[in-house]
């Protein structure tokens, strides 16, 4: 089986910080987790308005290869239509549940065709530090993320809001695994993403954040995006 090379993390818990090793074999991204439907349609409009069409059920589950996930602080794509996505990813290690952030980056034109395509296209960036599942699990919802995005120099706030907006991780890994037994062991979820403010557009950096106010600490990740010229 296909896997990413092991990547390093720290995770970060009460009791100290360790580093942690992950060998990825699975890599699963949830598209249209939203609790909110107005909200979820809200997203899936600002998808139709660039030619993509509505998903065929909410939610579902995209697998592409494991060796996308990447911690590199820059990516590579193909042209100049790729955009960034913050989203919580659960990873599932030998020594249990962790929580990072990390961006689904996806390939808008060719998203229009194929969404599954699309997705293998580009590498998933996710942010080098962790924290343990059973840390946030009891607060999840009040788990802030956002992400910014620079072009020509200025940098916006792209994407903002709690994890209450999304489906929570039990019910995802649930549905994803037909049982409450979690992800298996060297598997990575992406847990969908939020509205854009101001419509989806690409970028020259991106910067994605988790925030955790209950235990006031914050994760995340930059990543600069290099395009590569599409000849044909």
């Amino acid at each position: 089986m296909d896997a990413c090379e092991n990547l390093e993390f720290t995770g970060h818990t009460s009791s100290g910080d360790a580093g942690l090793y992950a060998r990825i074999d699975s890599l699963i991204i949830a598209g249209w987790t939203g609790r909110d439907e107005a909200a979820m349609q809200a997203h899936i409009a600002e998808l139709e308005a660039i030619g993509i069409a509505r998903p065929k059920s909410t939610p579902i589950f995209y697998r592409v290869a494991a060796a996308l996930l990447t911690t590199a602080d820059e990516i590579e794509v193909p042209g100049e239509e790729s955009s960034g996505e913050v989203e919580t990813v659960l990873l599932s290690l030998p020594d249990g549940l962790w929580v990072g952030v990390g961006s689904d980056h996806t390939e808008r034109k060719i998203e229009a065709v194929n969404v599954t395509a699309s997705k293998q296209m580009c590498a998933k960036p996710i942010g080098r530090e962790l924290w343990p599942y059973g840390e946030v699990k009891d607060h999840w919802d009040r788990l802030v993320l956002r992400s910014f995005a620079t072009v020509g120099g200025k940098r916006r706030l792209y994407q903002e809001g709690e994890a209450a907006t999304m489906r929570p991780p039990g019910e995802l890994m649930g549905l994803y695994t037909g049982n409450e037994a979690g992800l298996p062991p060297g598997s990575a979820m992406f847990g969908g993403t939020l509205a854009v403010i101001g419509g989806i557009a690409p970028a020259d950096s991106f910067e994605i954040e988790l925030h955790d106010p209950v235990l006031d600490r914050t994760i995340g990740h930059s990543y600069e995006i290099r395009t590569l010229p599409v000849k044909g």
